[in-house]
């Protein structure tokens, strides 16, 4: 299982997969045309990491993201709870500007319905 480093785009935002270190994040802005596809190899790290059992930290760092990358997102965090119930160890990070408060409130929706790990942090 490799590493990966997508580079963000005007519609797509940085993913960072680091497998050594069970690391995953997505930075930036996401409404890219087909955000499943564009996802995808988000979803294979996570089938790979997993069979490993390694703990995996998961930080989203979001600006915006419109509601096909929403449901992608959810889809993530929903595969996390189900490793995470399989006594998988997951930590998710809901990073949000401190003056974002449409994004703080979107982190707390998303924790809410999840029994994992799940912290907000605010940053300037």
């Amino acid at each position: 299982m490799e590493s990966l480093h997508i580079q963000q785009t005007k519609t797509s935002p940085e993913i960072i997969l680091e497998s050594d270190k069970g690391l995953a994040e997505i930075i930036g802005e996401s409404y890219p045309e087909n955000a499943m596809a564009f996802y995808k190899p988000v979803f294979d790290w996570l089938t790979a990491i997993q069979t490993t059992g390694k703990q995996i930290q998961f930080r989203f760092q979001m600006d915006y993201f419109n509601t096909s990358s929403s449901k992608v997102i959810m889809d993530i965090l929903d595969n996390l709870q189900k490793y995470h119930d399989k006594g998988g160890k997951v930590e998710v990070e809901w990073l949000y500007k401190e003056d974002d408060e449409d994004m703080q409130e979107t982190g707390e929706e998303f924790s809410s319905d999840l029994s994992l790990p799940f912290k907000m942090k605010s940053y300037k």
